[in-house]
């Protein structure tokens, strides 16, 4: 597989305004999840493991309780490339669920 290019800061901001909920921090695509329960929390992160799996591209992972926390970055090009953006999109597409609480009011997910 080639190398990923780092995409120019224009081109992340365009993306990112593509993306729900994500935030751009300390140079990674940030998302916070918010569940239930500690197992819903777990069994998101499972089905995370396969899609980076499928994808070949693993985001780090946090998990705090029911929060879990993701972090994309391709660290072999050292910054955010078109494949950060795109399992981003496939997180968000295959595993969005009502077992995800809404955001709190005021607040962004952080």
């Amino acid at each position: 597989m080639p190398e990923a290019e780092v995409l120019a800061e224009n081109e992340v901001q365009s993306r990112l305004r593509e993306l729900k909920g994500w935030e751009l921090r300390d140079g990674r695509l940030r998302k916070q999840f918010v569940f239930r329960t500690f197992l819903r929390a777990v069994t998101f992160v499972n089905a995370i493991a396969y899609l980076a799996e499928s994808a070949g591209h693993h985001p780090d992972i946090a998990i705090n309780y029911n929060r879990v926390t993701l972090r994309l970055i391709t660290h072999s090009a050292g910054g955010l490339t078109e494949r950060d953006f795109q399992l981003a999109s496939e997180i968000d597409d295959k595993l969005g669920t009502k077992l995800i609480l809404p955001p709190e009011e005021g607040r962004s997910g952080a």
